[in-house]
């Protein structure tokens, strides 16, 4: 086929998405289909008169929408009929020493658990419910490792009763398990304007409308909460109010007051992602204090104690708890009864307080790193978080930054992926400092992001 140009119709929007609505109107119109290949990012902005940072943005942007999909040292083409999760990218979590640096996973540091994990199963093997270990568990009664979260949930000063404790694989899967068993097709959930991605697309598949509620430095904005609730009929907030992903912020005590008092004035129900909860040394105690009747309060070990400890729970009002474990049930029948005792033992005998220790010290190394790196200027961090934040110069779009981080070998995420429309995305992006075992890789990393950063770029969008 002759290589696609489009024609740009006026419009007072950004350039880089009028090129992203001609992508779309070409896909739907035939002009382009399955398989055709897009001009060279190069080669549009000369075609066009525009920058390369634009037409680079347009053709993330289309990425992102689902219209295209970009292959390494190939190009970009237009994406072909596929499954409805096919076109979801698969999430890297290998923790490779060589080849790119990735601070696009917001994984926690691998931690110095194996010792502990050998000497528990160790005394597993000597013990008399190892047949119990290999039966099905329904999770009816509250049991053992019910009473074992309770106790961990009061460091953080949250008291529930253990029979309102659900347990999961894992934090994500708590939410897919709330938002299936509590919410219904066509629902409006409310959320942060900037929101842990798989919350847009489990919102999409489960028939949610999402809509995004302003944030500010300290997080949700009770006012503008308020105002979204009259506006909407919402049945839900998702919110993440400690360490949220990707600002860092942390909600104040007051804040998280407000939120609990707007949600029982307009009969909101609130989904409170703790996950990051258990690593600040102090922090306001959790939402779910000032409104437990209507609060879902999710949490996992994963974060906080070691990354393949999968195991989350659900701290749920007494008349959702029947749903939820139908949820499970459903979803994976139990929580693997091994993962879940190793669990239980390490949050009795105190492995668990040694390991969540364990990944304060590194957040805060790796934190101190950041810094010393990126200064303290355009930096959005907590001590205790792993992640940070980084609002760019103007001169540098969160796109081209990324691309050029990317060709560089750094990976990373913008602030694009995190964003709820019609929310406008900030200029910045998001480094996760502990998916990398290496200090020495974050750290070459880190300096790379340094040098971008210092750069400028001439008008054709190379760098000077």
């Amino acid at each position: 086929m002759t290589m696609w140009r489009p024609q740009l119709e006026p419009g007072d929007g950004p350039k880089y998405l009028l090129i992203v609505d001609a992508i779309a109107a070409s896909v739907a119109d035939g002009r382009l289909v399955a398989g055709d290949r897009l001009p060279p990012q190069r080669d549009l902005a000369h075609d066009l008169g525009v920058s390369l940072n634009t037409v680079s943005r347009a053709y993330t942007t289309a990425i992102e929408r689902g219209f295209l999909v970009g292959e390494v040292g190939r190009g970009t083409y237009v994406r072909g009929k596929e499954s409805p999760m096919s076109g979801l990218p698969a999430e890297r979590l290998t923790r490779p020493q060589a080849g790119p640096i990735d601070f696009s996973r917001n994984l926690p540091a691998p931690g110095h658990g194996a010792a502990m994990l050998a000497d528990t199963l160790t005394v597993l093997a000597q013990s008399p419910d190892l047949p119990a270990i290999l039966d099905y568990q329904t999770g009816d009664e509250p049991g053992r490792h019910a009473r074992a979260v309770v106790g961990w949930l009061e460091r953080i000063g949250l008291s529930v009763d253990p029979e309102t404790i659900v347990l999961t694989c894992g934090a994500q899967h708590a939410l897919n398990v709330v938002l299936f068993a509590c919410l219904r097709p066509g629902d409006v959930l409310l959320c942060e304007a900037l929101t842990y991605p798989p919350v847009k697309l489990l919102a999409e598949r489960l028939g949610l409308r999402l809509v995004p509620v302003a944030i500010d430095t300290g997080g949700i904005v009770p006012e503008a909460l308020e105002a979204a609730c009259r506006t909407h009929a919402a049945a839900g907030l998702y919110c993440l109010p400690t360490l949220h992903t990707p600002t860092t912020a942390t909600l104040s005590a007051d804040r998280r007051a407000a939120v609990a008092a707007l949600a029982r004035r307009h009969d909101l129900l609130i989904i409170e992602d703790d996950v990051f909860g258990f690593l600040p040394p102090e922090r306001p105690e959790p939402i779910r204090c000032h409104a437990p009747e209507r609060t879902l309060f999710l949490s996992s070990a994963s974060k906080s104690l070691a990354p393949g400890l999968r195991m989350g729970w659900i701290a749920a009002p007494p008349e959702q708890v029947r749903a939820l474990r139908a949820a499970v049930s459903l979803s994976c029948w139990m929580p693997p009864p091994l993962m879940a005792d190793i669990t239980c033992r390490w949050l009795e005998d105190g492995t668990a307080d040694r390991l969540n220790q364990a990944q304060r010290t590194e957040a805060g190394v790796r934190q101190t790193l950041a810094r010393r790196h990126l200064g303290d200027g355009r930096l959005a961090a907590d001590p205790a978080g792993f992640h940070v934040f980084l609002t760019l110069p103007d001169h540098w779009s969160a796109v081209a930054f990324r691309v050029e981080a990317d060709r560089q070998g750094v990976r990373l995420g913008t602030a694009e992926e995190f964003t709820v429309r019609p929310a406008p995305a900030p200029n910045a992006v998001r480094l996760c400092l502990s998916h990398e075992v290496d200090r020495a890789r974050v750290q070459r990393g880190l300096s790379i992001l340094a040098g971008i950063l210092a750069s400028t770029l001439d008008s054709s969008g190379l760098i000077i």
